[in-house]
């Protein structure tokens, strides 16, 4: 913003300034874009998918399909009373609906105390100085097909929690899967337990290779674990691709072939191919659209109630988190501030942080 502000300008275009961006940094960003345009007497072409902030900030909205205006009207008009039929779709694309009930008593992941500090250095001679602690003291649990949503604003830990339990960072404390002890097992011993655990990352542009195919993407998990021989790896990819919603006879094709929202269900069907017991979803839906997001969800949704899938499901998007996420934990500075079922987090909050992810994520 500084860059572009650096000249002057009469007219600041911002193509999705916000995108990937936790709550309250959108939030504070959302009320920089309103206090520079005041005090410069600025005009703004916000370009986004995000309509919660379309709907803060633009005086007109104009809506695109295919390179084509739509429609055009002011904003509350258009957010009152669409005129469109594609216009109605994107304002009804908000995840909603709870997540699917689970009556079961089987645990799949018990972490207790676990802890990931990463050491610090200074001085002249890099000694040591005192310790970032990126996951402190965190403890939580899962039961077979459910979602566990944990939720906190950019570096509060969230992400590192989630590699430290699928053992890819060094960590102190205590982590079960499916009744075994996975601390102190070395890479070997670990092997035949990552194909139980999957994992889906943000970045649908970035997480698969460009240089592989849809069918070798999908397919490596199965190679590394040598379960299948060519011919029947080859019908394993046919199924995971069907079952999320991607025509197999594509398979050849390479990633840059495909849109942001297809891209995820490939990296979803990689995950899914191994029939693993747990899949980290690592804000899967923060680099799609609604109407994507919305899909994604409903995806997510459809796979775990035929499967009997366990999701733990890191998100900074409370809407998705609350359509999807059964029990939720709330992280700040890598400790967990406020835990319990989601719809008791998301209706009655009891910390300060809590209820404040809550009112950025709804700004006036």
């Amino acid at each position: 913003i500084a860059m572009a502000l650096a000249c002057e300008p009469e007219l600041l275009i911002a193509d999705e300034p916000t995108t990937a961006l936790d709550v309250t940094v959108q939030r504070k960003i959302l009320l920089l874009l309103k206090e520079l345009q005041q005090r410069l007497n600025m005009s703004l072409l916000l370009i986004s998918h995000d309509l919660n902030l379309v709907h803060s900030v633009a005086q007109r909205v104009c809506v695109m399909r295919a390179g084509e205006i739509v429609e055009q009207a002011d904003c509350k008009s258009l957010f009152k009373s669409p005129q469109h039929p594609y216009s109605r779709l994107l304002l009804d694309a908000e995840p909603a609906g709870e997540p699917l009930p689970r009556d079961t008593r089987e645990t799949v992941l018990q972490v207790d105390n676990l802890k990931v500090w990463f050491s610090l250095t200074g001085g002249v001679l890099r000694r040591h100085k005192e310790y970032l602690k990126a996951v402190d003291d965190i403890s939580l649990s899962i039961q077979r097909g459910k979602t566990l949503g944990i939720v906190g604003e950019s570096g509060s830990g969230k992400s590192t929690l989630g590699q430290a339990i699928l053992r890819l960072l060094e960590s102190q404390g205590s982590i079960r899967f499916r009744g075994q002890a996975l601390d102190g097992l070395s890479q070997k011993q670990m092997r035949p337990w990552r194909k139980e655990m999957q994992v889906v990352f943000q970045d649908p542009y970035g997480s698969l290779s460009p240089r592989m195919s849809v069918a070798q993407i999908i397919s490596e998990g199965l190679e590394v674990h040598s379960q299948f021989n060519p011919t029947q790896c080859d019908a394993e990819v046919i199924r995971a691709l069907e079952e999320v919603g991607i025509d197999p006879q594509c398979r050849h094709r390479y990633p840059h072939e495909f849109s942001g929202g297809q891209r995820q269900r490939i990296a979803i069907a990689r995950a899914l191919v191994l029939k693993p017991a747990l899949i980290l979803l690592d804000e899967p839906t923060s680099a799609l659209d609604r109407t994507v997001q919305k899909q994604v969800v409903a995806l997510l949704r459809d796979l775990q109630q035929k499967h009997g899938l366990t999701y733990l499901f890191i998100s900074h998007d409370l809407a998705v988190v609350q359509a999807l996420a059964h029990d939720v934990i709330v992280v700040k500075d890598g400790k967990v501030v406020e835990r319990g079922a989601s719809h008791d987090v998301f209706e009655s909050p009891q910390h300060p942080y809590t209820q404040e992810l809550l009112a950025a994520a709804h700004p006036e």
